[in-house]
Order: structure tokens, then sequence, then C-alpha cells
């Protein structure tokens, strides 16, 4: 049984020293192996610094947690390991629980948000756990095996709320240190529920306090950093399910105890940052993390980028300046996701600019246009006729920086081309670049909508469903992007008599909206 307030850890609470004992003598090796501190050549040569990735997406269930799950189970007692465990999880601390129930003889449980990518759940599947799908997010389905616990008499593994599963992950540390004995600036490590990162930086700091540990964080999924900020747990209305790995509403008790002490900070990075990180990687090591597996190389990557700017003297060249270890936690990918990837990556990396571009619709301005983009390759061209005066072109461009890509607005402005920069503009990035020419003189009374809802199989049907019949659809836009939450842009025509019971409906809905109605990129390719 687990305490109700979410946190295993007795009274009082386990010092420095009792966490490095616990670490040292941790059993970890009889699943798990000591994964190599890999050099990343072409990131370190880019970033003017020495980048080291710690391979844990080469363990047997391409991620580090079955190091913490199996210490836990290991430690057990017995009778109540003979009982049957249960864990609630959204991928990868479910295959090792899976993998260590396996080993251990012991019936596994595993409650599994319905968000989880299919290839974690066909992982646990075949390691002969039972799997319960249930909730949108980690906390849902943690509460629900809670219940479960409570009525099977299970005894529960958390996924990091837990000294021995913290202690389990520790051993990383222990590793990454004996494997790198000399100069060490940063770790940067992905935080969720936060295990990793106290277990590792519980170690590190005791060894070497001047090794900076630094989390990452998506800025829609930051519950710890918003804890560590108010000295408390903070639980997050709701969290961004991209990087599912770390899609947790609720950290820790004692995860927050541990990284309020030991973590010097954390950053945060948006998808586009993590797809770029994604592509860093398979380009070093033809292997394909998962977000949350990049989510330590796209924070290394921002705060490079962020120390730079404050010139700190510090960095150095790749061959004398600082040494940064990012772990790479993970690599259950979703294929599926793979699409949105190649997408997002060459954004996420600042090598390409979007823009909305308007020329006069006369001879030879086309001409003009194409000559004011000069050599940059184009990576997207949409346009069709729409007006006889003015014609709006939606066009994707490779650049090697973001300054790059404000010289080329600047070239196109000063061509007489009025510009509008759309790099990083979500609906433009997601939407509209797929609806460039869907002008329609039927389409009176229109108003636009982006919403999100929880990816799932039905969820469009389900999202459908709860559409109000009595607008008619006049645009409507949706790709599946795997695990990540259901994006639609929708075009309603709702008449001014009818605008406060589209509002009540909008709250009755249930579903996070944006009104984008006058989106200036709308306004020039569709209204």
């Amino acid at each position: 049984m687990i305490p109700s307030d979410d946190s295993p850890q007795a009274s009082p609470a386990l010092t420095p020293t009792d966490y490095l004992k616990r670490i040292l003598t941790a059993r970890v090796y009889e699943v798990a192996q000591e994964t190599p501190l890999d050099e990343a050549h072409q990131l370190s040569a880019r970033l003017g610094v020495r980048v080291l990735l710690k391979r844990e997406d080469l363990q047997p269930v391409f991620s580090f947690k079955l190091r913490g799950a199996y210490n836990c189970m290991a430690q057990l007692d017995p009778v109540a390991r003979g009982r049957g465990v249960i864990a609630a999880s959204a991928g990868n601390h479910a295959q090792g629980v899976a993998l260590a129930a396996q080993r251990l003889g012991c019936r596994a449980v595993i409650v599994m948000p319905v968000t989880t990518p299919q290839v974690k759940i066909d992982a646990v599947w075949r390691r002969g756990a039972e799997v319960v799908l249930q909730g949108d997010s980690y906390s849902e389905a943690y509460e629900h095996a809670l219940a479960l616990q409570s009525a099977q008499q299970l005894t529960f593994v958390h996924p990091f709320d837990d000294p021995d599963v913290i202690a389990g992950q520790g051993t990383i540390g222990m590793e990454l240190l004996r494997q790198n004995t000399g100069r060490l600036d940063a770790i940067f490590i992905a935080i969720g529920g936060g295990g990793l990162a106290a277990g590792i930086a519980t170690y590190v700091k005791q060894l070497r306090p001047e090794v900076r540990i630094i989390g990452v964080q998506t800025m829609d999924s930051n519950a710890m950093a918003q804890s560590i900020a108010a000295g408390k747990i903070v639980e997050l209305a709701e969290v961004g399910l991209f990087s599912d790995g770390t899609a947790v509403k609720r950290v820790g008790t004692e995860t927050l105890r541990l990284c309020s002490a030991y973590v010097d900070e954390i950053i945060l990075v948006d998808t586009d940052a993590i797809c770029a990180a994604i592509k860093d990687v398979f380009q070093e090591t033809r292997s394909i993390l998962e977000p949350a597996g990049a989510l330590a190389v796209a924070g290394l990557k921002a705060w490079v980028e962020r120390e730079r700017a404050a010139h700190n003297p510090a960095l150095g060249t790749a061959a004398s300046g600082a040494v940064l270890i990012a772990i790479a936690c993970g690599a259950n990918m979703n294929f599926d996701r793979l699409r949105f990837v190649s997408e997002r990556a060459e954004i996420g990396e600042h090598r390409e600019a979007v823009f909305a571009v308007t020329i006069p619709e006369e001879r030879g301005s086309f001409r003009r246009f194409c000559a004011a983009v000069g050599a940059h390759p184009i990576t997207e061209f949409n346009y069709r006729i729409a007006d006889a005066r003015f014609a709006h072109v939606f066009i994707g461009v490779s650049v090697a920086d973001q300054g790059e890509a404000r010289a080329i607005a600047e070239t196109f402005e000063r061509q007489g081309f009025a510009t509008i920069d759309l790099s990083n503009d979500e609906l433009a990035k997601l939407h509209l670049r797929h609806l460039v020419g869907g002008r329609s003189s039927l389409a009176n009374d229109e108003l636009l909508y982006r919403f999100e809802f929880p990816e799932r199989p039905g969820a469009l049907m389900r999202f459908l469903d709860a559409m109000n019949p009595a607008w008619n659809i006049s645009l409507f836009h949706y790709r599946n992007h795997g695990a990540d939450p259901g994006r639609v842009l929708v075009g309603l025509q709702v008449p001014d008599g009818d605008k406060a019971e589209f509002e009540a409906f909008l709250h009755a809905m249930g579903y996070p909206y944006t009104d984008e109605s006058d989106h200036p990129a709308y306004r020039l390719f569709l209204a």
C-alpha cells in the first residue's frame, strides 16, 4: 500500500548518505546493462562544446525505467511480491515492471493511459503483463491503479516517487561519473515525475557538487518547474501529450524534495525543439529517440544558445570549452509520429522559415518574387489564384538560422511584397499550410477555431459527435500525429444572432479551444 499523500517515503526522510548506499547496492544489473557514454561529434562541432550522450535508449526495454522498477521489486518482501504488483505508466515504466515481473516470476498489472503509443502497449503485452487502458494522462491512470491495488491487494510499484526506484535510476549517475572522470560542467535530464533527475542529482551532487544538474521539461508539462518555484506540489490541470513519457500532472513528494535540493535549474522547450533534437541524435547515432528521450538534448541546445547569447566565457570551443552530458533516456517511438517529427524538425532547428507573402497579381511580379528568394532552397510553395489584384503565397524556405529568416523577410518587404513571418505560428504550421487556396464565396458568417482533444482510437468521431449540428461546418482540417493530441481546425457558420448560444456551446464542449477568426494568415488565404 502507498500512503494517501502519494509518497511511499518513510519518515524520517532519507539522507544523502542513505541514498548513496542504496544506489551503490542497487540490484539493477540483473536486468540492466551499463550503457555507453558516447561522443556526439556533429552536435559538438555545431555547438562549440563537447556533448556526450548517455545511451539509456540501448537498454533491453529501450529506456532507463527498468533500473528503478527492477530494483524496487527485487527489494520487496517475497509474500508481497507473491501477491503481484501493479503500476501506472505511460509506457516505459510499464515495460520495466513487466520485465522485472517476468524475471522474478510474479504477476504484474499495468494501467496505461489510452494515449500511450501502441509500440509501448504491445511491448508490455509481450512481457506477459496484464494491461488496463484508463484515462488520458498518467495521473488519471494512476488514480485507477490505486483503486485496483486496493481491490486486489497488489503491491504498488511507483514510477518515480519511491526511494528504491529513485536509487535504481541513480545508478546512471554512478556510471557516468565513472565513465567521465575529467571535466564535467553540466548534466541535462528529462523530468516528468522526477525520479530520474532525483536519483542522478542526489548521487552526483555528493561526489561532484560543482557539476550543474539541469532538468528539462516541455512548456506544456512543467509540473516540477512550477512546484519547485512554489515550494510545494503544484498539480497541473492539463498536460501536453507529445512527450508522453514526461506527461505528468503531479510530481512526487520525495522527488520534489530531492530535485529542490539538487537540481540547479529547469529549462523549458517546445515541441519543435524536441523534434529537432530527435533529428540531431538520429544523425549522430542512426537511432530514433522518443520525444521524452530527446528532451535532454533539446534542453542542452537551448542552454548553450542562452549561454552564448550571454557571452559565457566558460563555453569556449569543442576542444577546450564546456563538457555537457545529455541523458538519452528512451527510444520507444510510435512510428506514426515520425511524419510529424520530420515536418517540424527543420523549424525547431531554425533551418526552415515559413512566410505568407502578398504579391501583385500582374505579369512579372512572380519572377521578381522568385528573384527575391534568391538561392535559398524552397521547402514548400502553396498558391491559388483568388483575387484579381493580389496573389497570396505560402512559402517555406531553408535557412541557416533565425537571422537569415529575418533577412529574407526584409528583402521581400524591400521589393514591395507584404510579408508575415509564420515560422513560430502554430496555426500556420499545423493547418494553414495544407489549406492554402481554400477560399469560398459560400462561407458566410464563418468563425475559425482550433480545438485539441486526447488522441485515441475513435477520438475524431467523438469530437464530431460533440459538435453542435445547428451550425454548418464550412472548413475542417485534421491530421493524426500518433499519440500527440488531436488537433482540429474548424470553420463554423454562425450568424450574429447565435453568438451567445455559440459561446455557451464552446464552454459546454469541454475541449481546449482558440479563436483564430482574426488570424492574419487566415484572412489572407481562406476568409
